[in-house]
């Protein structure tokens, strides 16, 4: 795949299967504690005020998880019909849609930045470009979390739900991730990650960094 064509992928994939991952999904942080922490810690070193941004938000829970924790925040999906299930169920919050590798902010506008497994469809030779585009729109000194699952083979998801797509799903190193956001301009606070849980469908390891832009 080349260019511009997962993009096109990953949008089509989400928009077929929008209705039955919101459904499946509805709470994602259910029965995860270290994440709920972790998202926690984000919004108090954040703090009130700054805009944040969920980008790659989904069906919009875990913008709604960082509204409750007090934080301004707003949403982006590259699906369209995500943000629609967005707005539809949490309308109190503002959702858009649009692409990652070409956010719709001005230049160190953002107090900070959640990207909860969203990059992991973006292929390994655009993902230098992507974090320069975090790095963009961030404030000096503020925050990113970035969630993804960990390894090496991607995982490849055909006929999910039934429904004719397929879209591969990228792991990583944490230590290579932690490469590519210190080379970005942005400095790695933490490093979290836990073992899979089979109780939740999980089939490999998970991680979690956060990450500040230099002031």
């Amino acid at each position: 795949m080349t260019g511009t064509d997962f993009l096109t992928a990953t949008r089509t994939f989400y928009d077929t299967i929008a209705e039955d991952y919101a459904g499946r999904f509805a709470d994602p942080l259910a029965d995860r504690p270290l994440e709920r922490a972790l998202l926690g810690a984000f919004a108090e070193q954040v703090g009130p005020g700054g805009t944040v941004a969920d980008l790659g938000c989904g069906p919009g829970a875990v913008t709604a998880h960082l509204a409750g924790l007090g934080l301004s925040v707003h949403g982006l999906d590259l699906s369209a019909s995500m943000v629609a299930i967005a707005r539809r169920d949490f309308p109190g919050l503002r959702f858009e849609q649009g692409s990652m590798l070409d956010l719709p902010m001005a230049d160190g506008t953002l107090a900070g930045a959640v990207s909860w497994y969203s990059s992991i469809h973006t292929p390994d030779d655009r993902l230098p470009a992507l974090l320069a585009e975090f790095h963009r729109v961030l404030a000096p000194g503020s925050r990113l979390l970035l969630a993804f699952q960990t390894g090496e083979a991607p995982l490849r998801l055909d006929r999910p739900w039934g429904r004719p797509v397929v879209l591969d799903f990228l792991r990583r190193r944490p230590d290579r991730m932690a490469e590519l956001l210190t080379d970005a301009g942005l400095t790695v606070r933490s490093t979290t990650v836990r073992e899979r849980d089979e109780s939740l469908g999980e089939s490999a390891p998970q991680a979690f960094l956060l990450a500040q832009k230099k002031g």
